[in-house]
């Protein structure tokens, strides 16, 4: 919808135009007072929607329950919906899958009609069920005695529709200066709410992009290029085998579900036992377990022993439907690593650099050669000998490096 046509439609619904300073006839002026000037302190949207429910109690407004729905794209979830109700100090969040408008709980229910276009939905719950819409949400609203519901668009920039509900029990339900309240409320609502959406996408975005530790140092704004810390870490590179001769063969789509399953399948363990996935890199991928704890490299090789068990049951899933089975290397080494921003003046990238991660990737390589599917380095069997069981390889040159390097291979 244009913006211009968002305007109109706040004017046509709202009964007064927003007028802070008229707080003798506006019970709600209080709350819009508070939510424009008193929350700038608070990060998350769940704990305002909940304080905003018991300040409008407070103000005379008879909410017994309201419900925030948002559409926030998660690479997991579809949205979330925040619920409040009568007696809650905190939010309820609960995630909404991409598939929910293919349910039942979903279709004819008020978000269904508000996300085809509908400005209100309101439903008297007091009166008899058969005369009213149907669905199971309205049931469920009877069962808790409430008389009263309406729902409402919540409008952010750029015609982003979201979804805000109101119930009552109230003999009788909302009357009319009850609801020309909530109305005036939604847009400071909506203000309040984008901006801790846009927070909260930015965060997930860089999280999903560059992983949980580089994002947070995005957000704190180690952005300038060339900037970054010395890390000393345990380093894997893992690469997966034969997937040009895979690519060629399946079907995009397979390729791409099949990539995914296998993704999943090593990177779980690893970020399960404290490290951190920094890039995917075609059907590779570069993580660090950074020596700041001590157990680092144990849980390195825990992360490893799971990961091979997942692909040992996703070849077992793939089994059934034809596909070969799927084999990877992984090389690990432990090192000083430059961690930080590298790239063009427009363009970086936040990852490691170092001669110990080209030491992982050559190593990584190696096991093709030996036919071990995972090979350490001396540096790294330093850590972790005495409590696992490893493979003495020998010594072997490794390119780029002018001495040969001591290998070790792990079978767990």
């Amino acid at each position: 919808m244009p913006c211009c046509q968002i305007q109109a439609a706040w004017e046509q619904d709202m009964d007064a135009p927003l007028n802070i300073g008229s707080a003798a006839t506006q019970p709600e002026s209080d709350v819009v007072h508070w939510l424009t000037n008193e929350t700038r302190e608070e990060r998350f949207i769940d704990n305002i929607f909940a304080e905003m429910g018991i300040r409008l109690q407070r103000a005379g407004i008879p909410v017994k329950r309201a419900t925030l729905h948002l559409l926030i794209y998660h690479p997991q979830w579809l949205g979330a919906r925040i619920m409040w109700a009568d007696g809650m100090r905190e939010s309820e969040i609960a995630r909404v899958d991409y598939d929910v408008r293919e349910r039942s709980e979903y279709i004819g229910s008020p978000a269904n009609e508000i996300q085809d276009g509908a400005t209100e939905v309101r439903e008297n719950l007091e009166r008899d069920p058969s005369l009213g819409r149907q669905h199971a949400v309205y049931d469920e609203m009877r069962a808790k005695g409430l008389t009263d519901y309406v729902a409402w668009p919540l409008y952010h920039t750029l015609g982003k529709r979201h979804i805000v509900t109101f119930a009552t029990d109230r003999p009788g339900g909302f009357d009319d200066a009850h609801i020309a309240s909530l109305k005036r409320l939604l847009p400071v609502l909506a203000l309040v709410s984008e901006i801790r959406m846009k927070n909260r996408l930015a965060r997930t975005l860089l999280e999903t992009y560059v992983g949980t530790h580089a994002g947070e140092l995005i957000l704190a704004g180690a952005t300038r290029r060339g900037t970054g810390t010395t890390v000393r870490a345990a380093i894997m590179i893992c690469d997966l085998r034969d997937f040009t001769r895979i690519s060629d063969n399946w079907p995009r789509d397979d390729v791409i579900d099949l990539l995914n399953d296998y993704f999943d399948a090593i990177s779980e363990p690893v970020a399960r036992h404290g490290g951190e996935i920094l890039k995917f890199m075609g059907d590779g991928l570069l993580a660090i377990f950074p020596l700041s704890e001590p157990s680092a490299c144990a849980n390195l090789l825990h992360a490893v022993t799971e990961a091979r068990q997942a692909m040992a049951a996703l070849n077992e899933k793939n089994n059934g439907s034809g596909r070969a089975p799927l084999n990877f290397g992984i090389g690990l080494h432990v090192g000083d690593v430059m961690y930080g921003n590298i790239g063009s003046r427009t363009r970086l990238d936040f990852t490691v650099i170092g001669p110990a991660v080209n030491m992982a990737s050559r190593l990584e390589t190696l096991t093709k050669q030996f036919g071990k599917p995972v090979l350490l380095s001396r540096a790294f069997a330093d850590f972790v000998e005495r409590d696992f069981a490893l493979e003495h390889v020998g010594e072997h040159s490794v390119r780029g490096f002018s001495d040969p390097i001591e290998l070790f291979a792990y079978h767990g």
